[in-house]
């Protein structure tokens, strides 16, 4: 990956669109939820704060993470879509879980 994320921000790779519901009906494009949580892939070195500080990020690379539905910016890169958000963006870090479960 070429991206190199600056100052509090993390890129993420978003998990699949869920395409079919857990009763097994399958929804349309046009149904389907953007995804709210992904992996972590990159981290930015922390925010400067008044101080001249690093205050470091609360992530690290290859967490779990949930945010929020608008939060971050979509980008693209050699075909392979990922997310640019802030680290206050992120609601929660789930343990133990994996982007497909």
């Amino acid at each position: 990956m070429n991206l190199k994320p600056l100052h509090d921000r993390i890129i993420v790779e978003a998990a699949s669109k869920e395409q079919q519901t857990a009763s097994g009906i399958y929804l349309p494009d046009t149904a389907q939820e953007k995804p709210q949580r992904g992996t972590v892939l990159a981290v930015g070195p922390g925010k400067r704060l008044d101080s001249g500080q690093l205050a470091p990020v609360d992530v690290a690379v290859g967490d779990t993470v949930l945010y929020g539905k608008y939060s971050g910016t979509e980008v693209s890169v050699s075909g392979k879509d990922y997310v640019i958000l802030r680290a206050e963006d992120v609601l929660a870090v789930l343990e133990g879980a994996k982007v497909g479960a």
